[in-house]
């Protein structure tokens, strides 16, 4: 069943002990910086809830939006969380440590984190952020109960031809080891399908 999805943005932190609080599952956004993360939160969310950059590596704060639906009043049920982008060369070293500092401890420790998104441009390709990525979601040890799953989210799908786009899918599957699943912020192109994915790892029906 289609429901209408009412997304607002709640707050940013650059530490756990600033996360908002709430008990609603999360849905977490990674990828590397210029991969269409802010693009897609926007198409899900059907409106500029999230900030794009013309800029890679402009996020540097984990950003958390809340999601009701059909009506904006109505009880949030889950929490759409932006984390700041990885692999863009401008970015200083000391910020590319801030990953280990809090968001990593956000992936392993936050107990209402349920799926982690990673979105790859199906125009580049896998690199070795992005495979470093999904290897370390594939092992992570978490410190709380609740079990991450991630899926893999192939970016800007509008701008491959089927052919080229199948052929890139296809590669992807093998070095990942799972199947990506297609989508075009510009299009709409399976943002449906990917809320739908997206509220049955969070129990939404």
């Amino acid at each position: 069943m289609l429901r209408r999805p009412f997304v607002s943005w709640i707050g940013a932190a650059t530490s756990l002990n600033r996360v908002p609080e709430g008990s609603v599952p999360e849905v977490a956004f990674l990828g590397r910086s210029n991969v269409g993360k802010s693009s897609l939160i926007n198409a899900l969310a059907g409106s500029a809830v999230a900030r794009v950059s013309s800029s890679p590596g402009r996020t540097r704060a984990i950003h958390f939006m809340d999601v009701a639906f059909d009506g904006a009043k109505n009880p949030v049920e889950l929490r759409l969380v932006d984390l700041p982008g990885y692999g863009y060369a401008k970015v200083s070293r000391a910020e590319a440590n801030e990953w280990p500092k809090f968001i990593n401890p956000y992936l392993t420790d936050r107990p209402q984190l349920v799926l982690a998104l990673v979105l790859v441009d199906s125009g580049i390709g896998p690199q070795p952020k992005d495979v470093q990525m999904i290897d370390w979601l594939k092992n992570v040890q978490r410190s709380v109960q609740t079990p991450l799953n991630f899926m893999v989210v192939a970016t800007k799908a509008d701008r491959r031809s089927s052919k080229v786009l199948s052929a890139s899918l296809s590669q992807m599957k093998e070095v990942f080891g799972v199947q990506p699943m297609p989508v075009s912020a510009k299009t709409g192109a399976q943002i449906p399908e990917l809320w739908f994915k997206i509220r049955r790892a969070c129990g939404v029906k």
